[in-house]
């Protein structure tokens, strides 16, 4: 079977992702939805081949060795692909996440206005999150590419794998692949600082040590922008800081309150006309006021701090979900199914 031929089919119907297993026609995802293709049902023979012609050799050894391999997948004149290619039950499976060519503008995708104002930090930390396929990594390659064309810096990008390709415009950018261009995230990391950055792409924050060199690195004078898969302002902070010890929470805190620029948190959701998803954000910047519910451990506040700090351009999720549906972009069901607190939501629905 002819891969290129599948991905250009899958692009053209506007898919998000193509998954391909045995015992099935390859599948896409088209607005969150699962749709099989106009194709022939899969054997494991026919996932091996499609398997090697998107991995290199050394690739395709790694993934025989461990079972999995993360990579990327350029179809000129198409798309680029992020690919994760695994065993299950005994057989080859392959996902392609869909990256476009060109790298969506701020504005183009929806974000609140503060992401401009946070793009141009000079220092600190600047979190991404939402659940996988939200478009996380999609925002950060607008907020590179704004930053790319309004200031004079050296960029570092740590990916797995690289997704968006940039290019030199104001700033010089160098993107860093696991695996192809270093070992892992904390080879990367502990070296990028030697790199004289002044901004740090961090694909995702995993893991202790990956968290404790990005609250360093923005400590010390670095602009840091990273992802983590969390819902809500109050439930990254808790997650960042449940990964330590308890001996060193306390630390954490106060390195987090005192770094920490903002926290956008994003889902795509269906639009009511089925015509497409629409972007839900909350969106969280440093104050006094949040600076000091972290320091003292008083999370649970936070989302009261975002409730009223509309003057700063704060938002709950579910305030963003409540004015889309009164625009009629999404139905009262998404909403339901989206909020972080359906009582509340159906509050400011009613309001």
């Amino acid at each position: 079977m002819d891969l290129n031929a599948i991905l250009t089919k899958a692009v053209n119907a506007g898919a998000s992702d193509l998954h391909i297993c045995a015992g099935v026609p390859p599948v896409i995802r088209l607005h969150g939805d699962l749709i099989n293709l106009d194709e022939p049902i899969l054997t494991p023979h026919d996932c091996v081949e499609l398997a090697k012609q998107c991995l290199n050799s050394r690739l395709y050894e790694t993934f025989l060795e461990e079972g999995e391999v993360d990579s990327s997948y350029s179809l000129p004149g198409v798309a680029r692909f992020r690919v994760n290619v695994f065993k299950q039950r005994g057989t080859c499976a392959i996902a392609f996440r869909t990256i476009p060519q060109e790298i969506p503008k701020i504005e183009d995708l929806g974000l609140p206005g503060l992401v401009y104002d946070l793009s141009l930090k000079q220092r600190g930390l600047i979190l991404i999150t939402g659940p996988t396929g939200h478009g996380k990594s999609t925002t950060l390659a607008a907020m590179i590419n704004y930053i790319n064309s309004k200031r004079r810096c050296h960029i570092v990008t740590i990916e797995d794998p690289i997704e968006f390709l940039h290019r030199h415009n104001k700033s010089v950018i160098n993107q860093r692949e696991i695996g192809a261009d270093t070992k892992n995230y904390a080879n990367s990391l502990r070296a990028v600082l030697r790199e004289d950055p002044d901004v740090i792409l961090i694909g995702e924050m995993r893991d202790q040590e990956t968290i404790a060199t990005a609250l360093t690195a923005a400590e010390t004078g670095h602009l840091v922008l990273s992802t983590l898969h969390t819902i809500g302002a109050a439930k990254t902070i808790d997650r960042i800081i449940d990964v330590f010890p308890p001996y060193q929470q306390a630390q954490i805190r106060t390195q987090l309150s005192t770094v920490l620029q903002g926290i956008i948190s994003q889902q795509l959701i269906r639009r009511a006309d089925n015509k497409g998803r629409v972007l839900a954000t909350e969106t969280m910047i440093w104050t006094p006021a949040i600076a000091n519910l972290i320091r003292e451990s008083r999370t649970h506040q936070i989302n009261t701090c975002i409730q009223t700090g509309s003057q700063f351009g704060m938002y709950t999720m579910d305030m963003c979900l409540a004015e889309l549906y009164k625009q009629e972009l999404i139905d009262y069901e998404s909403a339901c199914q989206y909020s972080v607190d359906m009582d509340n939501l159906r509050k400011l629905i009613s309001m």
